[in-house]
């Protein structure tokens, strides 16, 4: 089952967020409506299921390797195996077991979140600092250390949202309708 798309949900809690900024500025004279590409600036969230809105650019697993070392190794290891951030690499086979390892690999579901998720809050020291061409390429060598991409692999938006991981299918869905924000009458 998919999982529902919550972009319209966020989106019109910006909408909301600058109506109500607006709504102060107009009765204490502070503050000001944001601009379109201030607001373009935080729209940066990826579709997790489909990859939607994915930026253009590529990747190779090689220099995601050189970007890796540079940026995330410290913290993962040096081959994803964890240190003091979160192990990203195998885990394949140990869900059902009594000591689970979650790790890229083996837990979770699409993979345009990885990007989504190194693009927004990697690395620690400095998250967003990342380039696109360097999210993907980091993104396709922990693939590829997760056996899910050969060595002399590119990745792009319709690769990386091609992938199968290997746990897809354990995810149960949302059942629930998509939640729509109600209406702000002028006295909110």
């Amino acid at each position: 089952m998919r999982k529902p798309d919550l972009r319209p949900a966020a989106l019109a809690l910006l909408v909301a967020a600058c109506t109500l900024q607006a709504q102060a500025q107009e009765r204490y004279g502070i503050g000001r409506a944001a601009t379109p590409a201030e607001i373009a600036a935080w729209n940066i969230d990826v579709g997790g299921n489909d990859g939607a809105n994915l930026p253009p650019g590529s990747g190779t697993v090689e220099h995601g390797k050189t970007v890796f070392a540079e940026q995330c190794a410290s913290c993962h290891g040096d081959k994803g195996q964890g240190g003091t951030g979160d192990r990203l690499v195998g885990g394949q086979g140990t869900l059902a077991s009594p000591k689970p390892v979650k790790t890229v690999g083996s837990y979770w579901p699409y993979a345009p979140t990885l990007f989504d998720y190194i693009r927004r809050a990697m690395p620690m020291n400095a998250p967003q600092s990342l380039s696109d061409a360097d999210v993907y390429a980091v993104s396709a060598y922990v693939l590829h250390l997760n056996g899910l991409l050969p060595a002399d692999a590119t990745l792009d938006a319709k690769s990386l949202s091609a992938i199968k991981m290997p746990n897809r299918e354990m995810f149960v869905g949302d059942p629930r309708p998509d939640v729509k924000m109600p209406a702000c009458t002028k006295d909110c």
